[in-house]
């Protein structure tokens, strides 16, 4: 592991289909409830799925109390998300950028789209380029706040705001800045994203109970259901903490990116390389396998991820992962995609602070083949000190997170 500053978490914002704030969703997260409903975003009675987990309407309403109209028009509603979350963040950490040295401060993004699809409102031939800018919402974030450290966005599928998680660890573990917000936002509820996901058989099909649908790690599950959101971090260095004497929610410990260079869409057989990922991530942070007390999941109730994390976290744990507790947010809030990693991770943090491990809910017909601890139906309370939150992608892209408690 190289040595060099530590890289504490200082501030948390969060939007999903749970809640417009970090404090709504985690009492929605740790109380099992599912964010699913049908589909409002645009007409899905032609799609064979029909059920999603969106934002709550009342967002519109916050994010016109937040973001002058001019600059609103300029935005896609995914953009708002990321943006009012990002607000949320700096607020929470209890930031001051005008005593802080803002050349020492930068944005990186995870973003698959913008948004600016057919389920967006409002887009006109003055604002389609802002729109459609994937830089977009990292600008704006560094234009509020006058950042001019690095500004950027990255893709890498499911696992973008993962691997920006990455990258901000790295410039600041490096000495290349003090403090980076971190984060993503995503949405594919929209018709043309929805059948496409269809066509490669990727999505839940089981439009009846949408509370239901999304049954990670169950013998019925049957695709992911697509989900929306953002999820911004605050990370800083142990020094500007410090010196500002800032509540710190977590450390990251380290992290670990990879390619399997196997298939454009399915995971590399048996998880092996899931398993190669997770092993690099707890060597960079020093950990020991047996000190992990808590993985949350991809766990995207898909067919083959759920088997192959299985069987991963089998290959690396041994003996010891039938101890570890292991559950999947994508049960209550669906695939966020872009903005999972780290919407993930925050869980993954406020349960390791609040002491409770959040559920895998709808896990009522067990699949035989995956027989580890999935937390079922229903939190718990635990004393937690490590964990880790793992994300992949299409594409092979794989990432893992390592998170400790922090002690100076």
């Amino acid at each position: 592991m190289m040595q060099g500053e530590r890289v504490l978490v200082t501030g948390i914002g969060m939007i999903t289909a749970l809640g417009l704030d970090l404090e709504t969703n985690w009492t929605n997260i740790k109380d099992g409830r599912s964010g699913i409903t049908n589909i409002r975003l645009f007409d899905a009675s032609e799609s064979q799925t029909r059920v999603a987990a969106q934002v709550p309407p009342e967002f519109e309403e916050l994010a016109a109390g937040m973001i002058r109209k001019r600059s609103s028009d300029q935005m896609t509603r995914v953009t708002r998300m990321c943006y009012v979350c990002a607000r949320q963040a700096v607020e929470h950490a209890g930031l001051d950028f005008s005593v802080l040295d803002r050349d020492r401060c930068a944005v990186i993004l995870g973003v698959v789209s913008t948004g600016n699809t057919s389920a967006e409102r409002g887009t006109t031939p003055q604002n389609r380029v802002l729109k459609s800018m994937s830089n977009a919402m990292s600008a704006w974030i560094s234009l509020e706040y006058k950042i001019t450290g690095p500004n950027f966005t990255l893709a890498s599928a499911c696992a973008s705001s993962a691997y920006a998680l990455g990258l901000g660890f790295d410039m600041i573990r490096t000495g290349q800045a003090d403090i980076v917000i971190v984060g993503g936002a995503d949405s594919i509820i929209n018709k043309e994203e929805i059948e496409g996901f269809n066509e490669i058989y990727a999505l839940c099909t089981d439009n009846d109970k949408p509370e239901k649908a999304s049954r990670p790690f169950s013998k019925n599950r049957d695709g992911f259901v697509p989900g929306e959101g953002a999820g911004i971090l605050i990370l800083e260095s142990a020094t500007s903490a410090k010196k500002r004497n800032a509540r710190v929610w977590a450390e990251i410990a380290g992290y670990a990116l990879t390619s399997e260079a196997y298939n454009i869409m399915a995971p590399e057989k048996d998880g092996d390389g899931i398993a190669r990922t997770i092993r690099r991530a707890l060597q960079n942070a020093a950990v020991k396998p047996e000190d992990v007390q808590y993985i949350n999941a991809h766990g995207t109730s898909t067919t083959l991820n759920d088997k192959y994390e299985t069987m991963a976290i089998k290959q690396v744990f041994g003996e010891h992962a039938y101890r570890i507790p292991v559950s999947s947010s994508k049960s209550m809030i669906g695939h966020t995609i872009g903005a999972a990693g780290v919407i993930e991770l925050g869980i993954t943090i406020m349960a390791m602070n609040q002491g409770v491990i959040p559920p895998t809910i709808n896990l009522d017909e067990p699949d035989p083949e995956l027989d580890l601890d999935y937390v079922p139906n229903q939190s718990r309370p635990a004393r937690l000190s490590c964990a880790i939150s793992n994300s992949f992608a299409f594409g092979g892209h794989n990432a893992v997170l390592v998170v400790k408690t922090y002690a100076e």
